[in-house]
This record gives structure tokens, C-alpha cells and sequence, in this order.
């Protein structure tokens, strides 16, 4: 069995976590001294990618199957010379949950608590305290009840979050989070999120979610974590409720244009709190087992978990 790695990533800790979970497996790394003047790509049976340049996949005819080195699969959905009759497997393992699960807690309880006034006060040298919200009747809204939303809900309801709701394509029963579904249920989600919790994926539909309309249907001082996709948010109607007040603040993992432009107004906004994409990282150990369980599957027939419906996006 060959596998072609194809990311930035340094390859020496994937090295050694896919020789322990794929023993079997030969792994070449685009870009190393693996892929000399007889490297034949024709060869690979399967493809371990992040953020490939478009038109790479096609060179290589054979492949079997294509793992994404990540949850998120809108840079691969966005290359037309994707090879669409190959199963695409997206990469869900407990280390991007938890790693996720720690981001969003984090920043609910930062803006539940009302850290981001007592940073600016520390500035100002203001010894000013304020009474704590009621932790259980804060209302806090997950958009995107997916593997990632459906852990970020649970860690909160352990928190004592009593007033969660999450909003999804299509309803999910999850025990202490009201469910909202469809274009119906998104007004009267965001109607009542205090806290709004961005996870959905990028499609075609979720672009631009974000926007002037659906941020004035947000509680007024409401507070928004993005830790889905940063083109899910339209930055100028954002930046323009966080002028307004109409949103207290914002806490920003992913942006439309990585790394954030210098020149970016995000960056001199006191109320906003930026992070370099780092809210769920791939762990090449861990992740390298939960490939080789999707990876054995397809050898064996069987569909893995995670296989990426073209028609949905994720």
C-alpha cells in the first residue's frame, strides 16, 4: 500500500505516528528527498492532504481514497480538478474535539464573566467591580450541531449552562439543548443567543451567514466566538455592530484571508480577540490512528466514518 502525504506540516512527527498506525503502508511526503526521479504517481493508492495546490490531485490517477487532515473540507471543495469519484474522509478524532471544546469554554466563560471589560479596565488602571451573571441563565447558542458542537454543548451544560440551544440544517435531540432547525428556526435562534458559538462548515449556504441582517436579530451586547470558518462572517457588517455596540465583542479564530492582513481593522479593535487559527489543531499521532480505522475500512469495502457528501459540503 502507498500513501502520498501532501502539507505543510513538518513530516517528522507524521513519520513516526503513521509507521506505528500503518505499519504496512510505504509514505512518501511531497516536497522531501521521498519523491525522486523514479517516484511513480501512479503508484499511490491513497492521499493524506491539507490545503493541496489545486490541480496536484489529479497527478496522481490511481488513488483509492483522499483523507483530509482536517474537519473543514471547503479549500479541497473549492479545487475543480477534485477528483469527485474518489470517497473524500474528513478528519473528526477526540484531540480536535477537545481541543475545540477547550477554545469555546474558554471564551463563553471570558465574555460570560465579563473578562474583556476587566482587561480594558486594567489598562485604565480602573478598580471597578461587577456583579457575575447568573451562569445558569445565560443563553448561549451553538450554530452548528455537529460532532464538534454536540462536545462544546455537553462541556457547557457540565459548566452549569442551563439556556443552550444550538441551531442545525436539520433538528437534533440533544438532552438540556433546544434545538432550532432550517431556515425557520435560524430568526428565533439568534433572537435569543446572548453568546453565538459559530461551528458550521463553509458550503455554499453558510457563506456569509454572518451578516448585517442576522447580526440585528442577535440580543443587543450579545457576543459572537467564530471558531468555524471566517467566511461565514461578513467583517465590514461586523465591524460595523461591534462600532454600534450592538455587539459587545467578538473573539476570532478564523478570518476570511489567513493570516490576517496587517493593515486588517480587527487588529487596533479593543473589543475584539484574535487567534491565529489555533482553536483545534491536528494531532498527527492521534489523528494518524483514526485515518488508519477510515483508511482499513475502504480497503475492506466498508464506508468509513466521516465520508464527505459532495452535495452537502461536509
Amino acid at each position: 500500500m502507498n500513501i502520498i502525504f501532501i502539507s505543510p506540516d513538518n513530516p517528522a512527527p507524521w513519520r513516526k505516528a503513521l509507521r506505528k498506525h500503518l505499519p504496512e503502508a510505504d509514505v512518501f511526503f511531497c516536497g522531501s528527498d521521498d519523491i525522486g526521479a523514479d517516484f511513480d504517481a501512479s503508484a499511490m493508492d491513497y492521499a493524506l492532504v491539507w490545503k493541496p495546490e489545486p490541480g496536484l490531485l489529479p497527478s496522481f490517477p490511481n488513488l483509492k481514497g483522499i483523507f483530509n487532515l482536517g474537519a473543514g473540507v471547503d479549500a479541497l471543495l473549492l479545487d475543480q480538478t477534485l477528483p469527485r469519484h474518489i470517497p473524500l474522509v474528513r478528519l473528526v478524532e477526540p484531540r480536535l474535539s477537545s481541543g475545540m471544546v477547550e477554545y469555546v469554554a474558554h471564551w463563553v466563560l471570558h465574555f460570560h464573566r465579563d473578562m474583556h471589560v476587566y482587561a480594558r479596565q486594567q489598562r485604565a488602571r480602573d478598580w471597578v467591580q461587577h456583579n457575575n451573571a447568573a451562569v445558569a441563565t445565560r443563553r448561549v447558542g451553538i450554530l452548528g450541531l455537529g460532532e464538534l458542537g454536540q462536545s462544546c454543548a455537553h462541556a457547557l451544560l457540565m459548566l452549569g449552562f442551563e439556556n443552550l440551544s444550538g441551531w442545525s440544517r436539520t433538528a437534533k435531540q440533544l438532552p438540556g439543548v433546544q434545538s432550532f432547525a432550517g431556515d425557520d428556526g435560524l430568526k428565533d435562534f439568534l433572537k435569543q443567543a446572548e453568546i453565538l458559538v459559530c461551528l458550521l462548515p463553509l458550503t455554499v449556504d453558510t457563506r456569509g451567514l454572518i451578516n448585517a441582517e442576522t447580526l440585528a436579530l442577535l440580543p443587543k451586547g450579545a457576543f459572537i466566538i467564530n471558531a468555524g470558518r471566517g467566511p461565514l462572517v461578513v467583517d465590514d457588517d461586523l465591524i460595523a455592530a461591534l462600532e454600534s455596540g450592538h455587539v459587545e465583542a467578538a473573539a476570532l479564530d478564523v478570518f476570511n484571508t489567513e493570516p490576517l492582513p496587517q493593515d486588517h481593522p480587527y487588529w487596533g479593535m479593543d473589543n475584539v480577540f484574535i487567534t491565529p487559527h489555533i482553536a483545534s489543531l491536528t494531532t498527527p499521532m492521534s489523528s494518524s490512528a483514526v485515518i488508519a480505522d477510515a483508511l482499513h475500512d475502504l480497503e475492506a469495502g466498508k464506508t468509513p466514518a466521516n465520508l464527505v457528501d459532495f452535495d452537502q459540503g461536509y
